[in-house]
């Protein structure tokens, strides 16, 4: 399939008939249009290119817009979220992969950041704080080969022997086929994740066979490539476009892409915060992060 993006829902959109083996449900509210789509089968996986699981795609408002953090969009983050937690009380890891100094790259780590670490209060530190039984997490943000010499899936792998987390967490940016869902799409899924596969450049997975515990991944498309921008906009088909223009290795952000990182990175990290510990009000969470 010639289509680069990281989105399920856009590579189901490309396949105009029914799919064996794909299942797709819409709910909708004021803020948040949400599509879960699953993939039953490995035949359907492999005609979709992606792997078998749950891919819930949320719809909302851009990021960019100035909205309360505390409406219906954080309610459908979190049902999401908690939907592909597994069963459990162990402890999670959340893991911000990308590159901080790249702001079309930053999610993962200024998500990060912004989490509620709580793997290191004792039940004596709870008690005294007033903050009631905490679920254990720790956040971690990987950085990039080029900078660390080391792969985000062997960063993750190291840190889960020391930690050993009932789940994984990782929040990454995305590439997107279209502009409209640059910025105010949000991508999870049960299937882990391979950093940089929508631009073309796939390191290794992370994933439960490769890190041994459940992987749920979290995104939002920041860039689109080049291609798909000016067949989107001119009508032109992708193939003549390369023909005629060497725009293979070109990737576009929008201008607003600091703003736009800015407060998803806030919204995730709320929404993460939210869902991993149900006993604490988003309110506050807020005054924690």
């Amino acid at each position: 399939m010639d289509f680069r993006t990281d989105l399920a829902l856009e590579r189901r959109e490309m396949i105009k008939t029914d799919i064996p083996g794909v299942n797709v449900r819409k709910n909708e509210n004021d803020e948040c249009h949400t599509t879960i789509i699953e993939i039953t089968d490995e035949k359907a996986a492999k005609r979709l290119g992606k792997g078998v699981g749950r891919y819930i795609t949320l719809e909302m408002s851009p990021f960019s817009d100035e909205a309360p953090v505390t409406d219906g969009r954080l309610d459908s983050l979190v049902k999401s979220i908690r939907s592909l937690l597994p069963a459990g009380k162990g402890t999670v890891l959340v893991a911000g992969v990308g590159n901080p100094e790249l702001t079309a790259d930053a999610l993962g780590p200024m998500t990060a950041s912004h989490i509620f670490a709580t793997r290191h209060i004792d039940e004596n530190l709870e008690q005294k704080t007033g903050l009631g039984s905490l679920r254990p997490v720790a956040a971690v943000s990987t950085g990039v080969l080029g900078k660390t010499g080391i792969e985000s899936s062997e960063y993750i792998e190291s840190i889960c022997k020391a930690v050993k987390p009932a789940c994984v967490v990782t929040i990454d940016a995305l590439a997107a086929g279209s502009v409209s869902r640059l910025g105010n799409t949000v991508q999870m899924s049960d299937t882990g994740i391979a950093p940089g596969s929508g631009i073309g450049n796939a390191r290794k997975r992370i994933d439960e066979k490769s890190i041994g515990v459940p992987v749920i991944a979290i995104g939002v498309p920041t860039v689109v490539d080049a291609i798909s921008l000016t067949a989107e906009i001119s009508g032109i088909a992708k193939d003549k476009i390369k023909g005629e223009f060497d725009t293979d290795n070109l990737i576009v952000a929008p201008k607003d892409i600091d703003l736009i990182t800015k407060n998803a990175s806030y919204i995730l990290a709320l929404a993460l915060n939210c869902a991993l510990q149900p006993t604490l009000t988003p309110e506050e969470i807020y005054g924690l992060m």
